[in-house]
């Protein structure tokens, strides 16, 4: 005797109700979306194949700060452009050469370019952005622009100006 296996779409709740083929699509999109996370992290983590380099931005009361980690390069071989809000880190590692007849069994770090564009919070000052480069740690200092700043206003009594 042949026993086929128990599948709960055909011997489920579902089967004594009418076909619902908006819920079905829901129900399975919702189960894909459920393995996607658990491949790719979820929403704002650092998926298996993650952007690179990893980047950290934050504020504090008249800086915005970046940091970046690129193990493996030099300040050489790392160029940052800052237009209005918009930080761009670019970096180049060459192929390791290895010693000359070496017979390679593995070769997993990643040499070539990689270009990096975010959008910050606020304008910064252009040119007063400073940059270091520490144990493969690119940290950029990026003093917000006068505009982006808070400016108080001074208010003023409605009676004050209609006296005037």
């Amino acid at each position: 005797m042949l026993l086929k296996p128990w599948n709960q779409w055909e011997f489920g709740p579902s089967a004594m109700t009418a076909w619902n083929p908006v819920g079905e699509f829901r129900d399975r999109m919702g189960r894909l979306f459920g393995e996607m996370e658990s491949l790719f992290g979820e929403a704002g983590t650092r998926p298996l194949a993650a952007i690179f380099p990893g980047l950290n931005i934050w504020e504090d009361k008249d800086t915005v700060h970046a940091e970046a980690e690129v193990p493996g390069f030099t300040p050489e071989n790392v160029e940052i452009y800052v237009r209005g809000n918009e930080l761009t880190i670019k970096g180049r590692r060459e192929l390791e050469k290895g010693p000359e007849g070496a017979r390679w069994h593995r070769r997993e770090r990643a040499a070539g370019e990689f270009v990096r564009s975010v959008t910050l919070p606020y304008e910064v000052d252009e040119n007063r952005v400073e940059a270091t480069f520490q144990n493969g740690v690119l940290s950029v200092t990026m003093p917000k622009s006068e505009n982006a700043k808070p400016r108080r206003i001074e208010v003023k009594s409605a009676e004050a100006k209609a006296m005037t």
